[in-house]
């Protein structure tokens, strides 16, 4: 049974990597669409025109700026796409594989045919196959036929890859990988799709209205200067560099560049995303209902205590465990028995494997008929519930049994019942015993909960674990909500009664089922923003319904596959760490409209008012083609900008957003208003002075907004992120030299004029600054 390395080497060489080959776009196709965008169709136009008009010089310079636009965009989406193959790495799935005459876990990708694997419940079927073991298996085949419901699956029968054990342990021989597959259905990746999130939408229809002003404008100045005689070629380029400024085409570049470099920040959270317009979800969230066992705990299992019953010693009891511990799949309670049967060097007898039973959620316990010394018999090991039904004890022992379950749970240790009977079916068993099992509370759960509280979010603990472990863990965490609300309390209320209140003021539910967790999430996305949190494959329907969908480091692939976000490493900090960094996300995503926004609105104001004015652009063509590109070079910038969260789950205030971005770009057209009738009908400069002068002083005042905007803060309390500091200072440098030296400016301006136009933006830096700080107080207010 199964492959030798050498043999498997081979193969692995004669089929290669068990993996989907992905299509990957072409340098040369990413080039092509990179010309053919919106933005560079335009500076291809206005070249053109430029070359038409005997400005070869503009012409070419622009020719030079598309180029430059292209590789900085093609080097930003390499970045990008490299982050999201990291991502990818990190989902590898690890297979238990038969090679060289012992079970070893390896990669899914380096599977071949005649690989013999071991599957348990949950995990994702990795390559086609047909299974020559099945205790008990049904595959779900819903990700590759639509069905819902699993099929029972006996030995010989084929699987494919896709699929998922649903229940049971399979032993499988893979037939086909890879490209090879039937279905060829990859499942375990990061999706790249980025679904319109709420506010993208928003940010689109703003930027919608831009589009129609840019254009109104436009269309206004066009008819002005035709009606003066304007030459129709360079009034044609003039337009085509208004629209190229005004309108925020390169919005969803933008956008799409900002969340994908926080996914891979995220990344170094140990937080995996999936489906990354889950992202402004979690930024939302304000209520997390979270697994017990390794999030709240240590997953760290160990054998805490042992009871005896029957006249069975404590080895007895840890023996027959063992004997179940060694048929199932690799778990932290078998590896806690297993520890401890070497730990006091106790000897597992030999046996001979008739039938197997897995634990799942409904029968809560596994069920193991052996044959040892030419007799049959039976073990169950599982909840004390459970399996105490299926034996027969007196009213003495059952009193015992009972207390010492009670004595364990008020100690915040769970309790395993070990039974056994002599046929194979489970009745009339005989009670062998306890093990009490204990899984240290993290040190940080208490402090992440109090903080995540302070933050705005609610937290409410989901166990399987009985009312007393619950309350044990709720105490320790100090939960202000210590209420403790049970399956049968749950099943006795209508849930059409539950409200906001009873979430918030429970602590914890206990005793609960996957299909109850999949209720309260669903009751509880009535009134809040919920994520969910699971491992197994039966939390799948909670997960699927939650607004946000995490599987915890330890959950089973398949759990993996459907979730929004995969957590890379154990406890509730991780979980914390996701929220804040996807608020941050989304304060950038902010930052970026706002500022957007407002440069927008103030360009295609004030060059329409001035030109309606004195019947001519106060800049020339190619000026407003560099003001559109050293825009966006900060502009990328805010993907890694610092910010601070907010104190409570990030809301969309559409009208907020757009009142402010609209005073700022108000103040900054009576700034540029103002600057421009001072220098034109007081100190009398000619035209192409003030046109230098205009460029100078709306590329400084822009960037200098930057500052501004991105916090609620003062402005001088809370700087912007080093990278976004230097390529506004970079450009602004760029700016001041072109102007002083009249390189591709129509005239050149001495020094003090430089230093006219950076004071004078300082000090309207200063008035937007109040206008800020003046509207949050107004909108606190209402």
């Amino acid at each position: 049974m199964g492959l030798s390395t050498a043999q498997a080497s081979n193969l692995l060489k004669q089929n290669g990597y068990n993996e989907i080959p992905e299509k990957k776009a072409g340098v040369f196709r990413k080039i092509l669409k990179n010309i053919t965008s919106p933005i560079a169709i335009m500076l291809l136009f206005a070249s053109v025109l430029s070359f038409v008009l005997g400005k070869t010089f503009d012409g070419n310079f622009i020719l030079i700026l598309l180029v430059l636009n292209i590789i900085i965009t093609m080097w930003q989406e390499n970045k990008a796409d490299n982050a999201i193959k990291k991502l990818n790495e990190n989902l590898d799935q690890k297979i238990k594989t038969f090679r060289d005459e012992k079970w070893v876990d390896i990669s899914s990708r380096f599977l071949v045919p005649g690989d013999v694997i071991k599957l348990a419940s949950g995990e994702v079927i990795p390559a086609d196959g047909k299974i020559t073991q099945a205790d008990h298996v049904s595959v779900n085949e819903s990700a590759l036929t639509g069905e819902s419901l699993p099929k029972d699956k006996k030995e010989k029968e084929p699987v494919f890859s896709g699929a998922f054990i649903a229940s049971g342990i399979a032993v499988v021989e893979i037939t086909k990988t890879g490209a090879n597959t039937n279905f060829g259905k990859t499942l375990f990746s990061v999706e790249r799709v980025i679904k319109r999130s709420a506010l993208e939408k928003d940010i689109i229809s703003i930027s919608r209205f831009l589009t129609i002003l840019s254009l109104g404008a436009v269309g206004i100045l066009t008819i002005v200067f035709l009606l003066k005689k304007a030459p129709f070629l360079e009034l044609l380029t003039l337009d085509l560099s208004l629209i190229i400024a005004g309108i925020p085409i390169s919005l969803p570049t933008v956008m799409t560049l900002i969340i994908e470099f926080g996914v891979l920040a995220l990344a170094a959270k140990k937080v995996i995303v999936r489906r990354l317009s889950a992202l402004e979800d979690l930024a939302n969230v304000n209520f997390l209902l979270t697994d017990k066992t390794g999030t709240l705990t240590e997953n760290k299992i160990k054998i805490q205590d042992e009871y005896a019953y029957n006249g069975f010693t404590h080895n007895d009891v840890l023996m027959y465990a063992s004997i179940l511990a060694l048929s199932e799949s690799d778990n932290p309670i078998d590896r806690a028995i297993m520890e401890k049967v070497k730990e006091l060097k106790l000897r597992i007898p030999v046996f001979t494997k008739i039938d197997f039973i897995p634990a799942d959620s409904k029968r809560k316990r596994s069920t193991i008929v052996i044959k040892n010394e030419n007799k049959d018999m039976v073990i169950s090991v599982g909840a004390p519930q459970i399996v105490g039904d299926l034996c027969l004890m007196d009213k003495n022992t059952r009193d015992k049994f009972n207390r010492e379950v009670k004595t364990l749970a008020t100690g915040g240790y769970r309790a395993l019942a070990v039974a056994l009977g002599n046929s194979k079916q489970e009745k009339n068993m005989k009670l062998v015993g306890l093990l009490g099992l204990s899984d240290t509370l993290r040190s940080d759960a208490k402090s992440v909960i109090k903080f995540l509280g302070q933050n705005g979010i609610g937290v409410a603990m989901v166990t399987g674990d009985n009312r007393a472990i619950a309350a044990n863990i709720a105490t320790q965490l100090e939960l202000e909500n210590s209420k403790i609300v049970t399956k049968e309390e749950l099943d006795k209320m209508n849930q059409g009664t539950f409200n906001a209140d009873f979430f918030r003021h429970t602590g914890a539910f206990a005793e609960i089922l996957p299909e109850d967790k999949f209720h309260l999430v669903q009751a509880a996305k009535k009134f809040f923003v919920v994520c969910a949190n699971g491992d197994g494959i039966n939390d799948l329907p909670a997960i699927k319904a939650a607004n946000v969908g995490m599987a915890v480091k330890n959950a089973v692939t398949a759990l993996k596959s459907t979730a929004d976000i995969v957590l890379l490493s154990e406890g509730i900090s991780v979980i914390r760490d996701a929220i804040i960094e996807s608020r941050k996300i989304f304060e950038r995503l902010y930052t970026y409209s706002l500022y957007r926004i407002s440069e927008s609105l103030r360009l295609i104001v004030t060059i329409a008012i001035l030109g309606v004015l004195y019947g001519a652009y106060p800049m020339t063509a190619l000026q407003i083609i560099l003001i559109a590109l050293l825009n966006d070079i900060p502009i990328i910038t805010l993907a890694f900008d610092k910010v601070k969260t907010t104190n409570s789950p990030s809301k969309i205030d559409a009208k907020k957003r757009f009142t402010l971005s609209s005073l700022f770009g108000l103040t900054g057209v009576a700034n540029s208003l103002l600057l421009f009738f001072i220098v034109k009908n007081v100190f009398n400069l000619n035209w192409q002075v003030i046109q230098t002068i205009y460029f100078l002083k709306l590329t400084v005042s822009g960037h200098m907004l930057i500052y501004v905007a991105h916090t609620k803060q003062r402005w001088w309390k809370f700087f912007p992120s080093k990278e976004v500091i230097i390529a506004t200072f970079v450009t602004q440098i760029i700016a001041t030299m072109l102007a002083f030296t009249g390189f591709l400016m129509p005239g050149k301006i001495p020094i003090f004029w430089i230093i006219v136009v950076w004071v004078w933006a300082f000090l309207w830096m200063q008035i937007s600054e109040a206008v800020k700080i003046i509207q949050l107080k107004f909108a606190e207010k209402r």
